[in-house]
């Protein structure tokens, strides 16, 4: 049996584990699932998710750091000034990885009534489905017409 091609080349610098690096804890996806659905606050956000502050405080200052998130200074009326959290254009390209999971929790995890929550397009209220498309268009129906190759900062695998 001969060894898959993947083994040549080095997984130093891949892109999916330097997200993972990133985003890929419970508490980190939590955080932005409640920013996608309009909780900013950290007092909002501590409620949402049980979220103990510390950690919060840590998951937040990273996302921000990374440029996913941004603060945004407010002041309710009689109030100190306070800091909410918005996603950046950086973090708004992670919500098809969001969808992605609820998708892949929805067929697999959900309790027997369903998902809980329903992602609309806001133009005609049709459910939001996630394709998969090749750069010419192809519209591919299953995960084994996908491969994957060396890029263009692929490097081989040092013995």
């Amino acid at each position: 049996m001969s060894s898959p091609a993947a083994l040549d080349w080095s997984a130093d610098n891949c892109t999916i584990g330097r997200t993972l690096d990133l985003i890929g804890d419970r508490w980190t996806f939590l955080v932005l699932r409640e920013v996608f659905n309009g909780i900013r606050r950290f007092d909002d956000l501590t409620v949402r998710t049980a979220i103990p502050r510390t950690v919060l405080t840590d998951r937040l200052r990273r996302l921000v750091d990374a440029g996913v998130l941004r603060k945004e200074p407010y002041r309710e009326p009689g109030t100190r000034s306070r800091m909410e959290y918005r996603l950046t254009e950086k973090g708004l390209d992670l919500y098809p990885v969001l969808l992605a999971l609820q998708t892949w929790g929805d067929r697999y995890l959900a309790d027997p009534e369903g998902a809980p929550i329903e992602f609309a397009h806001r133009g005609c209220e049709a459910k939001v489905q996630l394709v998969m498309r090749c750069e010419a268009g192809h519209e591919l129906k299953r995960v084994r017409d996908v491969t994957g190759r060396p890029g263009p900062s692929a490097r081989r695998r040092v013995a």
